[in-house]
């Protein structure tokens, strides 16, 4: 039986895997990504070949024999980055920790190192496979030696032998020195023939078959320009010859002996795997074999059922609904999941409706029910007539609490971060893009089973953690209840006034083609003004302005550049206006019109609740928060959501200022908070302080200002930043800063305090304990730590507001049901929540609403509340 020998181009390998992913980094902030992508690699390596040798070789410095000869050999390449640089050693750590060996040899390249130890064994005694993304390796493969290349990063390998070789690039093993020679490699300043390419190179040596030959045979060569290069640059060929020839005599110490591979040290595996933050690494661990993944997709056992007794149920049950697409305002139920201490249980929505058992479980408030997102299975279950009640664990804003950075989407992606076992995802089960088609039935049932199987299993850890986290109190008391709420405001929706809607569509067809017609007038000549290529001839070539920025397709016409070109031409304004009324009309106007419901005349927005890393609130198909207002055209539109009901009205309460009051509650800076104390309007107050004049003389310009500082301060704004908001120099907008802290001092100690925080916990929280994990708060890169540090400062202020303004929800909500008004919660819009109510309701609702807002918490200063309210929400704003 022969040996199996695999060696690794280290540095190849790390490159490649560096530039192939993202910058990682685990929760120390050390960079990660390279060591990451160079151990799946590893892992990939180890299970499909089972080597009984195996070494990686990497370089042992910058200067090498090679420079002796040309000292420009390599030249001209970047700098390795810092963050590729100190992710070798832990590279070489982790060799360590597999027992691999790991080798460099001053003065010599891996290549050497690799050429030396492949060719200097015994043919007929060993197997070679040899793992790199560099070319030159290509000259080892021979009948024994095989080459895996890395394509596309590290996620592709390509294999060539000789007859590979052969068939993929027309030349030998032999000839790649050869075609190196003539066509060069700017990767390595290899200086080649100039004019040669890697297809004339090729066609030579298909000729001549080597270098020497086809000099020997120069006066047969077709081409005078062809044939002067080769002449003239005769030299530089050879000497490139010399330069990519691997040296397989090279004085390598270690021997074959040294490195046969035994198998890695589990426990030192493991403990580096827990400091890199390879979660989903450490899920491949299995005993004392980390490759063993045949446990990772076992059989499970469950039943498909015609109909539903009430013998499966216990009274602690998992329930999963299975539906194709996202949306579950549209979407069917295609299949249903019962996991318990009895079993698992599967049955379709028709069999479900026809069993009273089935009902009769769901409805039953004191049948315990764990989910897996509360709000998607209120809303399919109302859809289908049923109330779903008894919900007392949500496995979906579980996680989310314990860490809001990570993928929540599938109960498969949780259970990896659980470090639970389980390979397969939706994608790979619904195909690319989820489509309509449902797949096979054993494959379908066999995955709703362990969804619904590991859905139940992880109840207990994932509750333990929250409670280690401090955070069982926020999924109960605060997320599970809103998620109520919140699938009772989807299901109710948003009424429109179509008409209306499509007579602004209208009015905004007739604008823009106005503008339209007055653009081509200025231009002098008719074109496409959404055509980005034809606009730029227009106004950089036709009419000559400043050329801002170019694109490889030709003159950027982006909005950053029409800004800077505003003042330059009447014909900038007119198409900045007809490029902001054309989004109006195409995502607003008409992508409402498309997401209205047919037979209620309402939309059915979905609110994201385990999304956003600060606890706020977003929202989908359509986005509803995000109408534009800067542009009265888009505030109009507003002026389409209408009452659902005669007689009704839109009410909108806002929280005033809200993120400020929770900056003077937790920096408790004293002016500051005297400031709300007092009722003052915070920014004529800063505008007070920072120009020092009384109240009376303080401008709308000063207020302003003062206005942008306030708000900048809570998002860690720079004096660049401020700088540019408001069109100063960077000296005066960092005074401006500077009398800022001084003002309020409170303030910035917070600061200070929250980023040193930060750095010794590692994420930020809320007042209700909210978690924001800040893994790259002492990153080394000054970018990523300072976006950190912003982001630790901002987290505590805005993730407290979406906190509070969650509070108010559930309390109103308790509130409506206790006094039993017709009044609906319909949006919430950050700090703004939408109702609609009868007319006779409105006095008490004011009463009502107000009180729960500013009463939703305790907080060292006052909450306030606006209200307004009429036949829209454009009224009621």
């Amino acid at each position: 039986m022969k040996n199996k020998l695999v060696l690794v181009d280290g540095n190849s390998i790390v490159y490649r895997a560096f530039f192939a992913l993202p910058l990682l980094n685990n929760d120390k902030g050390v960079y990660t990504n390279a060591v990451y992508g160079f151990t799946t690699m590893l892992l990939r390596i180890l299970e499909e070949e089972n080597p009984s040798h195996m070494l990686v070789a990497f370089d042992a410095g910058k200067t090498t024999f090679r420079h002796k000869t040309y000292k420009d050999y390599k030249g001209g390449r970047e700098k390795t980055p810092p963050e590729l640089s100190e992710q070798f050693p832990l590279v070489r750590e982790l060799l360590d920790a597999f027992q691999i060996k790991h080798y460099e040899l001053e003065a010599y390249e891996a290549d050497d190192i690799i050429g030396t130890l492949a060719k200097g064994v015994d043919a007929k005694d060993w197997e070679i496979k040899i793992y790199s993304g560099d070319k030159d390796l290509l000259q080892l493969v021979d009948e024994h030696i095989t080459l895996a290349m890395t394509r596309k990063g590290i996620s592709e390998i390509e294999t060539f032998t000789p007859q590979y070789m052969k068939e993929k690039l027309e030349v030998t093993p032999e000839q790649i020195i050869d075609l190196k020679a003539l066509m060069g490699d700017k990767s390595d300043n290899i200086p080649g023939v100039p004019g040669v390419g890697e297809k004339t190179a090729t066609k030579l040596l298909k000729q001549y078959d080597t270098l020497e030959n086809v000099y020997a045979h120069i006066d047969e060569l077709p081409g005078k320009k062809l044939k002067e290069n080769l002449i003239t640059y005769k030299e530089d060929a050879f000497l490139s010859k010399e330069l990519v020839t691997i040296n397989c005599e090279s004085p390598v110490e270690i021997k074959t002996k040294d490195i046969t591979y035994v198998g890695h040290d589990t426990t030192e595996v493991t403990r580096l795997f827990k400091d890199l933050g390879f979660q989903s690494l450490l899920n491949r661990m299995d005993g004392d074999n980390l490759l063993d993944h045949e446990n990772d997709w076992k059989e499970i056992s469950y039943k498909v059922l015609d109909e539903v007794t009430q013998n499966i149920f216990t009274g602690k049950d998992a329930l999963f609904l299975e539906i194709l697409e996202e949306n579950y305002h549209q979407e069917p139920i295609i299949g249903i999941g019962i996991a318990n201490e009895r079993g698992v249980y599967l049955f379709s929505i028709d069999t479900a409706l026809n069993s009273s058992a089935f009902k009769e479980w769901v409805e039953d408030e004191t049948k315990e029910k764990i989910v897996f997102d509360t709000k998607k299975s209120l809303v399919l279950m109302l859809r289908n007539g049923l109330q779903l009640k008894g919900i007392t664990f949500d496995m979906l804003l579980a996680s989310y609490l314990l860490n809001p950075a990570e993928n929540h989407d599938t109960i498969p992606e949780i259970a990896h971060e659980m470090n639970k076992k389980q390979v397969k995802y939706d994608a790979e089960v619904y195909g690319k893009g989820k489509s309509k088609k449902i797949p096979e039935l054993d494959v379908f049932h066999d995955h709703l089973a362990r969804k619904v199987k590991l859905l139940f299993e992880l109840k207990d850890e994932i509750a333990h953690q929250l409670q280690e986290n401090e955070q069982y109190q926020l999924l109960f008391d605060l997320e599970m209840p809103l998620a109520h709420i919140l699938a009772e405001m989807e299901y109710t929706g948003v009424k429109v006034d179509v008409a209306r809607l499509e007579k602004m569509g209208t009015e905004l067809k007739e604008r823009l083609d106005t503008i339209e017609r007055e653009v081509i007038e200025l231009a002098g000549e008719s074109f496409n003004l959404n055509s980005p290529k034809q606009l730029g001839i227009i106004l950089f070539e036709k009419l000559g302005l400043p050329v801002i920025k170019k694109t490889k397709t030709g003159y950027s016409t982006a909005i950053d550049v029409l800004e800077k070109l505003y003042d330059k031409h009447d014909i900038i304004p007119k198409i900045v206006l007809y490029r902001q009324l054309g989004k109006l009309q195409s995502t607003y106007i008409e992508g409402l019109l498309k997401v209205v419901h047919t037979e209620t005349e309402k939309i059915h927005t979905r609110f994201n609740q385990a999304l956003t890393q600060t606890g706020r609130l977003s929202s989908v198909d359509p986005n509803l928060q995000n109408i534009p207002i800067r542009l009265e055209e888009g505030r109009k539109i507003r002026q389409a959501f209408v009452p659902s009901e005669k007689d009704w009205v839109i009410f909108s309460f806002d929280y005033s200022q809200i993120e400020l009051r929770v900056l003077a509650h937790i920096s408790n800076d004293e002016r500051l908070t005297r400031a709300f104390k007092d009722d003052m309007d915070i920014h004529t107050q800063t505008a007070m302080d920072v120009f020092h004049v009384d109240k009376e003389s303080v401008t709308s310009d000063m207020r302003r200002q003062a206005k942008t500082v306030n708000f900048g301060i809570v998002y860690g704004i720079s004096d660049y930043g401020l700088s540019q908001n408001l069109g100063i120099t960077r000296k005066e907008a960092k005074k401006f800063i500077d009398t800022y802290f001084e003002i309020y001092p409170g303030v910035k100690q917070y600061m200070k305090d929250i980023v040193q925080e930060a750095k010794h916990k590692g994420y930020v929280t809320t007042i209700m304990q909210r978690r924001r994990y800040l893994p790259d708060i002492t990153s080394r890169n000054f970018n990523l730590r300072s976006f950190a540090e912003r982001t630790a400062i901002n987290t505590p202020i805005q993730g407290s507001a979406a906190d509070i303004i969650k509070k108010a929800m559930i309390d109103l909500d308790e509130q409506l049901k206790k006094h039993q008004l017709n009044a609906r919660l319909l949006l919430q819009v950050h700090d703004e929540l939408i109702l609609e109510a009868p007319e006779e309701e409105v006095k008490q609702l004011i009463e009502l609403v107000t009180d729960c807002m500013e009463n939703a918490v305790s907080l060292n200063v006052p909450l306030k509340v606006d209200y307004s309210y009429g036949k829209s929400w454009f009224d009621a704003k």
